[in-house]
């Protein structure tokens, strides 16, 4: 990611303004760099076991679906997938056999998605791995309860700002 902003841009910035910026942009780095770190770990693990039936954006998808039955618009909401194209992917899961899908009897243009028994397979190979990492996340990477509460805030808020910047166009 490029961190540097254009210098047109850059001269309507104050000199105070600099520190703010700087961290903001490595900010904006680190949100990219873990999400994309996270993708590898799964992979990783699905390399561990041998697997290449399913990609790491397929297999959250699968995760984020779990035990429900829901639209693709609403895994759409559940989970960030770094720009790939859900439909393409839960039409190419589908096709391998890893979720159900069927029209919705009470609307028909909406299809309901459920996973099938390898699906569910590929999801709980994904909450074994997180719960591994929550075992000892604290231990090995140093990050406990109050550092995840703070975290978690300060992410809450950054989404609730970029949010807000969409909604009200500020």
């Amino acid at each position: 990611m490029n961190t540097k902003i254009k210098p047109q841009a850059a001269s309507t910035f104050h000199a105070q303004d600099q520190g703010i910026r700087d961290l903001y942009m490595e900010s904006l780095h680190l949100v990219e760099r873990l999400h994309r770190r996270l993708l590898d770990v799964i992979k990783d693990e699905f390399d561990r076991q041998g697997r290449s039936d399913v990609n790491a954006i397929q297999a959250l998808l699968l995760f984020n679906i779990g035990n429900s039955e829901l639209t693709a618009g609403e895994l759409r909401s559940r989970g960030y997938y770094l720009g790939s194209n859900v439909s393409y992917n839960v039409k190419k899961l589908v096709d391998l056999g890893f979720i159900n899908h069927q029209r919705s009897r009470i609307d028909r243009r909406s299809v309901r998605i459920s996973l099938t028994e390898t699906g569910q397979d590929i999801a709980e190979t994904v909450a074994r791995l997180y719960e591994r990492h929550i075992a000892s996340i604290d231990k090995v990477g140093g990050i406990g309860t109050d550092e995840f509460t703070q975290m978690n805030k300060l992410l809450q808020r950054l989404d609730r700002f970029w949010n807000d910047q969409i909604l009200y166009r500020l």
